[in-house]
């Protein structure tokens, strides 16, 4: 048994709360704020056995995708030369990370 902490931006959350749920896997959602453009996201919390890690990892990756956002560069403020226009910078933003943690005993009540 594995607990998995899925760490997703909330466009994609809904979708993949639905998929996974069509398809018998048991999900607790989680607000959080996080990464480098502190915007929120998802954490989903997900119970699953060692024979079904493929199916949720397959899941995760079909539904939620990167996407590319443009992100005006911040600089500190001991580096900034007077005169500059920082540009915005494309940055990849989306996707998924999951962390996977073994579980040693599991209780449903």
């Amino acid at each position: 048994m594995k607990l998995v902490l899925a760490v997703i931006q909330d466009a994609d959350a809904t979708a993949l709360i639905r998929v996974l749920s069509e398809n018998a896997f048991e999900v607790t959602k989680l607000a959080s704020t996080g990464g480098f453009l502190r915007e929120g996201n998802t954490t989903l919390m997900i119970g699953v056995s060692d024979e079904r890690m493929e199916d949720l990892k397959r899941f995760v990756r079909q539904t939620c995708r990167t996407r590319s956002r443009l992100v005006a560069p911040s600089v500190p403020m001991g580096e900034q030369n007077e005169g500059l226009v920082s540009d915005p910078v494309e940055v990849p933003v989306g996707g998924a990370v999951m962390f996977v943690m073994g579980v040693q005993e599991f209780v449903k009540v």
